[in-house]
């Protein structure tokens, strides 16, 4: 009677158990009747099921079976696509750069960015390479999972010459740290280090990566916005350049530069630069050099689509200017670009207001002009993630691949109401269009019916 007890006991136990073994198991949701956009080829797979449990997808196959307590999320013939990247984006630049250094409370300025970041994300951008600003702390409150928002690879504080790029204080009379002992906010608030000769710039790459930086970046040429800095100054000797790339490299990361001029690009990728920002006035000889030693171009289209009048604000007239010799290089670069078959990174250097932020998944269509709807998926997609797997160890996120789907990737995924491999323009209406959006296999977004 004893063992019998014992027995129903036993018995009783085991459904109890299983369903708490089952609990205690990574979530699984398993995404069926969808069109699958992997981020790589020009087609959609079809008859295929796509599982994801806890943060990746762990398999893609015909009528996957999974535990009792997975969640069955129904496509209803929709594409399955990655999540978008945006290899070049500042988030906490919600104000013009002088304004957010020097004339706003930090805790404003992190206000806004905490707002742009969720807004990037329900765009469907669920990775970004933040170029430049103090975003570690945004980074970790959104992995944390306080707040929402995309991955970040930080770049964190720039490194600028003494009135390059990174030398945002609007002051003539500038009383410089190395003269006067004056502490400059960009450099206490984490925007810039400004360095000058070989031990200086290989001591702020030290500072840069010490801060949790996944790579560095550099203002290599002058700037359509900087202060002091006209559009055709090179920044930064051969030898400082070096400097920065061999700090950067025992670090097993990269630089990125801001380089416009033609010497500055050509200056930075000699140097070992992996990543060349804008690079609009490159001369043919050295984009066929950036070709040859495989060096990515970041470089935006929607920016010098517009007139200086479609910006709204009423731009001073030495920012005009250096904006419009800039645009009319933009073209030839994105032409000479495609010729050449160079890396195309996707990227929008969008700053200032959320407005104006809010302008981001335009570049897509922008580049309509010059690549066609999979080359410009693809470039926002697995081409980008190629371009973040060259931060190495210093990656934030090593365990899966981005901007793919397959086994292993993380799970960042998109389902779109439309076939954005026929019409991208599907991707500018993202509240409308964007019925699902999941990144490391949260769901942040959903709209449609789900199978229990």
């Amino acid at each position: 009677m004893k063992r019998l007890l014992m027995l129903l006991m036993l018995l009783a136990w085991l459904p109890v158990a299983a369903q708490a073994q089952e609990k205690a198991k990574p979530q699984q949701i398993l995404f069926v009747n969808v069109k699958i956009f992997d981020g790589v080829h020009n087609r959609l797979i079809t008859g295929k099921d796509v599982l994801v449990e806890g943060n990746h997808i762990v398999k893609i196959a015909p009528k996957i079976k999974t535990n009792r307590m997975a969640r069955i999320i129904d496509g209803h013939g929709k594409v399955l696509m990655p999540g978008l990247i945006n290899a070049h984006t500042h988030l906490m630049v919600t104000k013009p750069f002088d304004q957010a250094i020097y004339t706003y409370e930090p805790s404003y300025i992190a206000a806004l960015a905490t707002e742009e970041a969720r807004r990037t994300l329900m765009r469907g951008f669920t990775t970004v390479r933040d170029a430049g600003g103090p975003v570690m702390g945004l980074k970790r409150a959104i992995d944390e999972g306080v707040v929402p928002g995309p991955r970040i690879f930080p770049s964190n504080a720039f490194i600028s010459q003494t009135g390059g790029h990174g030398d945002f204080d609007p002051s003539m009379t500038y009383l410089s740290s190395y003269f006067a002992g004056q502490m400059d906010k960009a450099y206490l608030f984490g925007w810039t280090y400004t360095a000058d000769g070989v031990p200086e710039v290989r001591k702020a790459v030290r500072e840069v990566l010490r801060s949790g930086a996944s790579q560095v970046k550099i203002m290599a040429s002058g700037s359509i916005t900087g202060a002091h800095d006209p559009l055709d100054v090179t920044e930064f000797t051969p030898d400082e350049m070096r400097a920065i790339v061999q700090e950067a490299k025992k670090w097993g990361t990269y630089a990125m530069a801001h380089a416009y001029s033609d010497d500055a690009v050509r200056t930075a990728v000699e140097a070992g630069v992996l990543s060349i920002e804008h690079g609009l006035m490159a001369s043919p000889e050295t984009l066929q050099l950036m070709k040859k030693k495989g060096v990515w171009l970041s470089t935006q289209c929607l920016n010098y689509s517009k007139n200086v009048e479609d910006f709204g604000v009423e731009m001073p007239a030495n920012v005009a200017a250096k904006f419009n010799e800039a645009k009319k290089s933009a073209e030839r670069v994105f032409r000479l670009a495609k010729k050449y078959g160079l890396k195309m990174a996707w990227g929008t250097d969008t700053f200032g207001s959320l407005d104006v932020q809010d302008t981001e998944s335009q570049e897509l269509t922008c580049r309509k002009k010059y690549f066609s709807d999979f080359e410009i998926l693809k470039q926002a997609t697995s081409l980008n993630g190629e371009l973040l797997t060259l931060s190495g160890k210093r990656s934030p996120y090593p365990d899966g691949a981005l901007g793919v789907i397959r086994e292993g990737a993380y799970a960042d995924l998109l389902i779109v109401d439309g076939n954005p491999l026929k019409d991208i323009a599907v991707l500018t209406r993202p509240e409308q269009t964007l019925v699902l959006i999941m990144k490391d296999g949260k769901i942040y977004k959903n709209t449609l019916q789900e199978k229990h």
